[in-house]
C-alpha cells in the first residue's frame, strides 16, 4: 500500500510540474503568433505585391494582355519568377530620368503635401487640444464629431467641395450676398482647392494621434511654469509642444504619407493642369497603358516615402538608446 500511495504521489507531482510547462508552452506560443501575424501581414499584403510591382517594373511594354513582356503568371511559380530575371532592364528607370515630367511631378507632389500637413497640423493642434482640455465627460462626443466624416463616403465628401468652391457655388454665393466681393473668386481648379480638399479630408488623421499626446500630458507641470512666473506662449512651447511633439510626428506622416500619392483630390479639385505624380501615375496605367513604367514610377515613389521614415525610426531608436 505504501508504494502504491508514493507512485501515486509522483504522479501527482509529475502533474503538478506538468501544467505549469504546458502553460508556459502555451503562452509562449501565443506570444510567438502575435509576433509573426504582423509580419505575415506585411508579407503577403506589401513585400508580395512590392516584389511583383518592382518585377514589372524591369519589364518591356508590349502589345499584349498584360501589356508587358516577360509577363508574370502564377502558374510559373517561383523557379519561373527567377528564371525571367535574366530577361529584365532599367531601361524604364533611365527613362524617367530623361523626362523632365516626372520629376517635375516629384517635386510639385512632395511641395503640395507639404504644404497641406502645414495647413493640417495648424488647424488641427488647436482642435486637439481644446477636446484635451474640455471637460472629461464632453470628450466622447467631441471625438465622435472628429471621426463623423467617416461614415461618409471620401468621393462624396469631394464632390461636395466642387459644388462649394465652383463659381456659381455656396461659398461664392455667400460672400456675395453679405457684399464682401463683387465678382465669384476662382478657386475651383488651383493648388488652393486642393489644399482645401486635403486639410479637410485628412485632418482627422492629425487630430486623433494629437487628441492622444495632448490628453495623457500632465497639466499641472504648465501650473507650475504659469506659478513660477512663466508667461502662458511660453510654457506652451516650453513644456505642451514638445510633450506633444509624437503626436505631431504621427500626425504629420498619416497626413504627408497619402496625400503625396493622392489622385481623387487633385482630379477632382485641381482640374487637369494639375502635376501630381498620383495623376501621372493613373495616367500611365489606364490611358498609356504603360505598365513597366507606371511600375517604375510607384517603385519610385514608394522609396521616397519609405527611406526616409525608416531613417527617422532608427534615429529614434538610437535616441532612446542614447536617453537610457
Amino acid at each position: 500500500m505504501s508504494n502504491l500511495a508514493a507512485s501515486a504521489d509522483t504522479m501527482n507531482i509529475d502533474a503538478a510540474a506538468a501544467r505549469p510547462l504546458a502553460s508556459r508552452f502555451l503562452s509562449g506560443l501565443v506570444s510567438r503568433l502575435v509576433i509573426i501575424v504582423p509580419y505575415l501581414w506585411l508579407l503577403v499584403f506589401f513585400l508580395v505585391p512590392f516584389i511583383i510591382v518592382f518585377k514589372i517594373s524591369l519589364s518591356q511594354t508590349a502589345i499584349a494582355m498584360p501589356p508587358y513582356v516577360p509577363a508574370f503568371s502564377l502558374e510559373d511559380g517561383i523557379s519561373g519568377f527567377f528564371s525571367q530575371l535574366g530577361q529584365m532592364s532599367i531601361d524604364n528607370y533611365l527613362w524617367l530620368t530623361e523626362d523632365a515630367l516626372y520629376f517635375n511631378a516629384y517635386v510639385s507632389s512632395i511641395v503640395i503635401a507639404g504644404i497641406s500637413t502645414l495647413l493640417t497640423l495648424l488647424v488641427g493642434y488647436p482642435i486637439a487640444y481644446g477636446m484635451a482640455r474640455a471637460p472629461a465627460n464632453l470628450r466622447p462626443t467631441l471625438l465622435m464629431l472628429v471621426i463623423l466624416p467617416f461614415w461618409t463616403s471620401f468621393l462624396i465628401r469631394v464632390y461636395a467641395w466642387i459644388g462649394i468652391l465652383k463659381p456659381e457655388g455656396l461659398l461664392n454665393q455667400f460672400l456675395q450676398a453679405i457684399g464682401i466681393i463683387d465678382d465669384p473668386l476662382l478657386i475651383m481648379n488651383t493648388n488652393t482647392a486642393i489644399y482645401i480638399g486635403i486639410v479637410y479630408s485628412y485632418l482627422p488623421f492629425m487630430i486623433l494621434p494629437l487628441y492622444a499626446a495632448l490628453e495623457k500630458m500632465d497639466y499641472s507641470l504648465i501650473e507650475a511654469a504659469q506659478d513660477l512666473g512663466c508667461p502662458p506662449i511660453s510654457a506652451f512651447w516650453k513644456i505642451t509642444f514638445p510633450l506633444s511633439l509624437p503626436g505631431v510626428i504621427a500626425g504629420c506622416m498619416l497626413v504627408f504619407i497619402p496625400a503625396v500619392g493622392e489622385f481623387v483630390i487633385p482630379d477632382l479639385l485641381g482640374g487637369s493642369q494639375t502635376l501630381m505624380i498620383g495623376k501621372t501615375l493613373w495616367n500611365e496605367f489606364f490611358n498609356n497603358r504603360d505598365w513597366p513604367v507606371s511600375s517604375a514610377v510607384a517603385v519610385i515613389l514608394l522609396l521616397l516615402l519609405i527611406v526616409p521614415i525608416m531613417i527617422f525610426q532608427a534615429a529614434q531608436a538610437r535616441a532612446q538608446e542614447q536617453s537610457r
